[in-house]
């Protein structure tokens, strides 16, 4: 197994902390204060192992990112309007709170499994 970090692992994690953000703002609104702190607890411990990665990345890798950010980025936006689309046919309205948390969780798994099937090259 491969320990060191590379540009697709970040990209994750920066995933990952985009979708903790997103969930922030359902627990706001819920008043779940437990679950809040905690989230929050999490956002730190994954922005210190996403920073201390990014500082191990090489050269190349980092300069995959970029490209990596917009696959991440059309993910996202992916996700957010798939599930706006199965929340406006399929379900009663809940709350943009929860669009947005869902969206981001689709999102995430869009760009985790667009990373498995076609990974980047080093060359582009």
């Amino acid at each position: 197994m491969n320990a060191s970090p590379t540009a697709e692992r970040l990209s994750l994690l920066t995933g990952l902390l985009i979708l903790m953000l997103a969930t922030v703002p359902r627990y706001l609104a819920g008043g779940h204060d437990n679950r809040l702190t905690l989230i929050v607890i999490a956002i730190g411990v994954v922005a210190v192992v996403a920073m201390l990665n990014w500082r191990m990345l090489g050269a190349d890798e980092r300069s995959r990112l970029p490209r990596l950010g917009r696959r991440l980025a059309l993910s996202l936006v992916a996700g957010l309007a798939l599930m706006g689309l199965w929340h406006a046919l399929l379900t009663d309205w809940m709350s943009w709170q929860l669009l947005i948390a869902h969206g981001a969780t689709l999102g995430l798994l869009l760009h985790a499994l667009w990373l498995w099937g076609r990974p980047i090259s080093p060359q582009g």
